[in-house]
This record gives C-alpha cells, sequence and structure tokens, in this order.
C-alpha cells in the first residue's frame, strides 16, 4: 500500500488556515559539511505557513555545473529517504553524494509536514497534491537564481515523478523520471485493492469512482475509513486529477524514464506507459534495481532488507545513467 502513505502518514500542525503560495526567501546555513569530495550545504526557503528545510549538496570545488532538485516519493519520506515508520535506505542522500562525484550538484528537500519540515504542514484536511507542486516550483525558481549553476534539472522518485512532471517547464532543463507509476493514483489504488474480498473491493471501488469525479463521500464504510475517511477526501480529489501519462506529454524538454525490475512496487509496464505517453524520451529498464534504488538482484531477501538497512549496495548503474543525460549536449 506504499502510495496510501502520502496520505495517511504525514504529520500535520495545526494551523487553521493553509497558503501554498511560497514566499522566496532563502536562508543559508554557513556551517556546510563536507568530506573529501562533496559539501552539503542546509538550505531553508521561507514560506507563509513555515520553513522548509533542504541540503544542498555539491562538490568542493566548482563553476557552473548543472544541479538537480530530488523530489522525494510518497509517505513521510525525509530529503535523504528515510522516515520514522522504519524506512531507512539513504537512497537521496546515497544518490546526491554519487553525483557529487559526476560534478552534478544536488539539492534534496523535506516536503512540508515531513522531519524538519514539520511546521510547515497543514492540517490533513487542507492538504492537496498541487501544495506539493507549488513547493517544487518555489525550489527550482531559487536554484535558477543561483548563478553558480549551469542549469536546473529534476529527478523525482515515485510520487516525485508525478509532482517534477507538473514542475519541468521552461525553467527546468531536463527531467528525470524515477520509478515513477504510470497511471492515474485511482487506477493505481484499484491494482492495489483487487485482491479484497468482493464486498470490500465494490465498496472501495464505488468510493473511488466518487473521487474520481471529484464528489466526496459523506458516509464512509466503518471498514474502509482509514483510506477514505473525510478529512483525506479533498487530497485524494486532487491527486487523482494528475495522470501521469497526461502530464509527461506536455514536457517539451529531454525526459530520461528509469524503472527496476527488482521494484515490487511499481512495475516496468509502469515505464513503458510513460514511454508510450512520450516516446520521445528515453526510456531505461535497470535489471536488479529495487524501488529503493538498491541493487538487489532477484534476491527477495535482499530486496527487503533493502527498505531498512541503508548498506545495502546502492545501484552503480543509476548514477552513470542520470549523469549521461544531465551531462549529454
Amino acid at each position: 500500500m506504499y502510495y496510501f502513505c502520502a496520505v495517511f502518514k504525514t504529520k500535520h500542525s495545526m494551523k487553521t488556515k493553509f497558503l501554498i503560495l511560497p514566499l522566496l526567501l532563502l536562508s543559508v546555513v554557513t556551517i556546510a559539511q563536507t568530506d573529501s569530495s562533496f559539501t552539503e550545504t542546509p538550505i531553508t526557503l521561507e514560506t507563509k505557513t513555515g520553513k522548509i528545510y533542504s541540503t544542498l549538496c555539491t562538490p568542493i570545488k566548482f563553476t557552473q555545473i548543472p544541479v538537480a532538485l530530488i523530489i522525494a516519493g510518497s509517505g513521510p519520506t525525509d530529503r535523504n529517504g528515510n522516515n520514522s515508520m522504519g524506512l531507512s535506505t539513504d537512497a537521496y542522500k546515497i544518490l546526491a553524494h554519487r553525483l557529487s562525484d559526476k560534478g552534478i550538484a544536488t539539492l534534496r528537500y523535506d516536503k512540508r509536514g515531513i522531519a524538519a519540515s514539520t511546521d510547515a504542514g497543514p492540517k490533513e484536511e487542507d492538504l492537496r497534491f498541487d501544495t506539493y507542486i507549488d513547493d517544487a516550483k518555489a525550489w527550482v525558481e531559487l536554484l535558477k537564481a543561483d548563478k553558480r549553476f549551469s542549469e536546473v534539472d529534476i529527478i523525482g522518485h515515485s510520487e516525485g515523478s508525478l509532482i517534477g512532471m507538473d514542475v519541468a517547464t521552461n525553467d527546468v532543463r531536463k527531467f528525470v523520471s524515477l520509478a515513477g507509476a504510470g497511471q492515474s493514483a485511482d487506477k493505481v489504488l484499484k491494482q492495489q485493492l483487487a485482491n479484497l474480498p468482493k464486498m470490500g473491493r465494490d465498496t472501495a471501488f464505488r468510493m473511488l469512482d466518487s473521487l474520481t469525479a471529484g464528489k466526496t463521500i459523506s458516509h464512509v464504510d466503518p471498514t474502509m475509513f482509514s483510506l477514505f475517511r473525510p478529512s483525506v477526501q479533498p487530497y485524494m480529489i486532487s491527486w487523482i486529477r494528475h495522470d501521469p501519462q497526461v502530464d509527461i506529454k506536455k514536457l517539451n524538454i529531454p525526459v530520461l524514464i528509469i524503472q527496476g525490475t527488482s521494484d515490487v512496487q511499481v512495475d516496468t509496464n509502469d515505464a513503458k506507459r510513460l514511454y508510450v505517453a512520450d516516446p520521445k524520451a528515453k526510456l531505461i529498464i535497470i535489471k536488479g534495481m529495487n524501488h529503493v534504488l538498491k541493487d538487489v538482484g532477484d534476491d527477495k531477501d535482499a530486496n527487503t532488507k533493502s527498505y531498512t538497512d541503508p548498506t545495502i549496495p546502492f545501484d552503480k548503474e543509476l548514477v552513470e545513467d542520470i549523469t549521461s543525460f544531465i551531462t549529454a549536449k
């Protein structure tokens, strides 16, 4: 039920009103973490509803290099690819460090309501999918204004792929979809609910059809309350309206679609759907890579362990593929 996490596990503040228009005020903490190959600098985005925190990772010495905004997947996943529910992968942190070694800077951030950005989160009933889109747009504008970088690219992982599609306008030079869903959320959820007993499945499908039509549900079956509770329905409606097959067609920039064969959450058919929708894109299927970007081959135990053990080897081909795509003229 991976796609449910964004809706049901986000921690929100008790603010009574939520404004999604961010103020582009930049606060850079002067103390940076440095090792032999890269420097990490905390950066804060000031918004009307609170601060959103990020990490800018760059080579120690650089001039005019690309910078990629890494957009995290669903759920309470933080800027490093971890969460308080037991997910411990360091996937985004490792990706940032490896790309820095290749001369590509990255910015990864805690979504509002998540980790260090908890206080910027709205009440659940006020959250919309477009909120995340607006925040990502603000980060792009911030990076675009930084003259140290030659271009701004987007790397969207899982749900972050869908967010990235709606952010990748003329201000973005290239877009990378990592393990992005190839169907709208209602279709994905129906696939995940297909094995329920018939009565429960029919009830869930009717409610999904209502939300797809933009109609909230006043009476929710108690057995389905965790999924369709009233406070989360506005978010689901806004989420379902975004169809990746439609959104990717709107992109007029180079697109790279990457999918691993060992991904048990999003499969290669999703990547192929995106490619059919945008045949100008480049499609790469990486054998043995799973959803958290680790090289697990066909080992089911290693696949499971990779969600809680950040030392599981990161996929080397992934970094090479992204590097080649971003640095290509």
